[in-house]
């Protein structure tokens, strides 16, 4: 079987994984092999994949899969949790499922429910029919249960059992499913705060205990150099060095403490790594191509009692972007 490496960005330890290998005589093949994500050329890893790969690791040779361990990454929008969980299945060649936890989902749409179908002779007849996490749960899955802290009670208490020691899920319909050796579960959440973060709640304290939850912060600089670097080799310094700033100084008041230059909208890894550069590449012939994407790829996003705070922090960092044509 294939081995993937994945290295610690700081000391440059390394770790080794197995890579999913489907049988194409199960069941499910084809739909399973369409949920392998496709590698994404752009995407760095600042650490979080290594430690999620320790983690499998540990479970794998010192405790033989006996002992559950279920990692949440817990950061604001926008700092690449989801992102980060789906390119470790990609990377491994293993189906992922990412299931929301809204409020809309309710313990059936997970698990599953009778329904009834035409029998082909006029009358029904009732099946049972998988949910989204009965059918992940069925082969080999990177499982991804988005937005934990936005689920209701029933669907809390329904994924008990599957994430402590029993391991087991149990279904309306009587039958009762193992957690796979090959099956591994994560989650992502917002923090719980007063941010605006609608639908979100304190985690029930039975259902946190089920998991180990991993901070997710903003990149820092250096992080989002090496994005930069790697996603835009070409892009002038003089830009992405401004960029950088603006997002470091913005994500700082973001998480500040002090009221006087706390704000509510950070400036999302999306923002920053996305948005701006479309921006630059869209007014790249104007005579400020950097103010021309700020005003109007970022400020949209930002709520109206923080522009004040936006608009002081750009002309502190910038008051005037590069007048070169950006090279993306």
């Amino acid at each position: 079987m294939a081995k993937k490496e994945f290295t610690n960005p700081i000391n440059s330890e390394k770790v080794e994984l197995d890579e999913c290998k489907l049988s194409k005589s199960i069941e499910d093949y084809e739909g399973r092999a369409e949920r392998i994500p496709n590698i994404d050329k752009n995407y760095v890893d600042l650490g979080i994949q290594f430690r999620l790969a320790q983690l499998i690791n540990s479970k794998n040779v010192s405790f033989k899969n006996e002992i559950p361990i279920h990692v949440a990454l817990k950061g604001h929008m926008g700092t690449g949790k989801d992102h980060d969980i789906e390119q470790f299945a990609a990377k491994l060649k293993y189906p992922y499922y990412r299931i929301p936890l809204s409020g809309e989902v309710r313990d059936v749409t997970l698990l599953g429910s009778v329904q009834l179908y035409g029998d082909g002779k006029g009358g029904t007849e009732s099946k049972w029919q998988d949910g989204e996490l009965t059918r992940a749960l069925r082969g080999p899955a990177i499982v991804n249960l988005s937005e934990l802290n936005a689920a209701g009670p029933e669907v809390l208490f329904a994924l008990h059992s599957l994430l402590d020691r029993h391991k087991k899920l149990e279904l309306p319909n009587g039958e009762v499913i193992s957690l796979r050796d090959d099956c591994y579960i994560f989650g992502t959440m917002n923090p719980t705060s007063l941010r605006d973060y609608s639908g979100t709640q304190t985690l029930n304290k039975a259902f946190a205990d089920r998991w180990v939850i991993w901070d997710k912060p903003f990149p820092n600089k250096d992080q989002l150099q090496l994005i930069f670097k790697k996603r835009y080799p070409n892009l002038q310094s003089e830009f992405s060095d401004l960029i950088i700033k603006l997002a470091i100084e913005i994500n700082n008041s973001f998480m500040s403490d002090d009221i006087s230059i706390n704000i509510e909208t950070p400036m999302s890894l999306r923002t920053i790594v996305e948005r701006i550069p479309v921006g630059l590449d869209i007014y790249k012939n104007s005579s400020d191509p950097l103010y021309e994407a700020w005003k109007n790829f970022v400020l949209p996003h930002v709520d109206t009692d923080d522009m004040d705070h936006y608009n002081t922090l750009w002309n502190t960092v910038v008051r005037s972007g590069p007048s070169l044509k950006p090279k993306l």
